[in-house]
């Protein structure tokens, strides 16, 4: 199977799948190499590592497509990409669908958020009307080239008109063509395990560290019917963590040792960029 054909396989059999987001190649690496079967492309985490910026509205369609492109060279999993509002209206819908097609997406995320949009837990979110959305949505469908690659549809309108009007929006997506569903940033228990009940399409569950949303284990999420269970920035998160922890004891110690175990060693550092491959091709070629 293609990975588009391998993701729509996974989403489709709701065993709640865990997926982690990477923000770049190595971080991909990582993910491909413990095992996860896909990988998030996060806008946020983009932001974050790329610019130093928070989630709202710095990232363009220019660096979702090369950090795409890069991650799509890097690993051989399925690539789910977020691909925010779509830079615009549905026409830009229609142009960043056939950028990040070609770039190596196997499933595409749009989110119906006013422009600029911002993270999904932060306040002051807002949404565009459910008509301007719905026709953005059917412009990513009709301008894909593989009938296999994935549309997901995320609403954040259940912050600023509830949770009832969120499945409503959800709902219409799905009758436009939206392939996975996206219900962003509920806050109640209550809400997570009624969304598989209340919506037919597969969805996905955003597990934000630190969020607004309870957090569920996948294996639950699994039980009540979703398909992905997202974490887009654990890898994110943790990487800074770790950052932090070396860089102190190197601040205040004036060294850092491989035994110390706040450092990947050297020659694993060497094995994810694949280091032993690029020898034996310097070997063959010299």
């Amino acid at each position: 199977m293609s990975t588009r054909q391998q993701l729509k396989a996974l989403v489709e059999a709701r065993r709640g799948v865990i997926v982690p987001g990477a923000f770049n190649a190595l971080s991909a690496r990582v993910i491909e190499d413990l095992g996860y079967p896909a990988i998030y492309i996060t806008g946020a985490g983009v932001t974050n590592m790329w610019f130093g910026l928070p989630d709202q509205g710095f990232m363009g369609l220019a660096e979702i497509a090369d950090h795409t492109a890069r991650i799509r060279d890097a690993v051989s999993v399925p690539l789910i990409v977020d691909a925010d509002t779509g830079f615009g209206n549905a026409l830009n819908v229609r142009h960043t669908v056939r950028t990040l097609e070609r770039a190596g997406a196997d499933c595409i995320q749009f989110e119906d958020q006013v422009a600029p949009k911002r993270c999904g837990h932060f306040s002051g979110k807002d949404v565009i009307p459910t008509d301007e959305a719905v026709s953005k949505i059917k412009a990513a469908v009709d301008a894909r080239q593989d009938p296999d690659l994935l549309i997901l549809a995320r609403t954040d309108a259940c912050a600023t008109q509830g949770f009832e009007a969120a499945v409503e929006r959800a709902q219409k997506f799905a009758e436009a063509g939206a392939d996975i569903l996206f219900v962003e940033a509920v806050t109640k228990e209550d809400e997570v395990r009624a969304l598989p009940q209340r919506l037919a399409k597969p969805q996905l569950m955003n597990m934000v560290i630190g969020g607004r949303t309870p957090i569920f284990n996948a294996k639950q999420l699994g039980e009540l019917g979703y398909g992905i269970v997202l974490y887009a920035n654990a890898a994110l998160q943790g990487a800074v963590a770790g950052m932090q922890k070396a860089l102190t004891v190197l601040r205040d110690e004036q060294e850092v040792q491989e035994s110390s175990g706040l450092v990947t060693p050297f020659a694993e550092r060497q094995r994810l960029v694949g280091k032993p491959e690029w020898d034996a091709l310097e070997k063959r070629y010299s």
